[in-house]
């Protein structure tokens, strides 16, 4: 018998709980994926050069240095729908 695996998903407003702060864990949307961030301490306690988890940064990472390159390295948690 195939396994088949449910994705999670989130909206805006859910994924705004995923902040990395008073202990959640710190989540990002790129694209319609959503990134569990936690673990990396470029974004310790949620924040990253003025940004903040729980939020979806399909535009603002065009602009990063290093644009999409480090979502490969991210853990997938979901999927962010409207």
């Amino acid at each position: 018998m195939e396994e088949i695996t449910v994705e999670k998903t989130f909206t805006l407003k859910e994924l705004a709980h995923y902040n990395g702060q008073d202990g959640a864990p710190a989540y990002i949307a790129v694209d319609g994926v959503v990134y569990d961030v936690s673990q990396r301490s470029a974004w310790k306690n949620g924040q990253h050069h003025g940004y903040k988890a729980g939020n979806d940064f399909s535009e603002q990472i065009k602009r990063a240095p290093h644009e999409k390159s480090v979502l490969p390295r991210l853990p997938k948690v979901g999927k962010l729908i409207n």
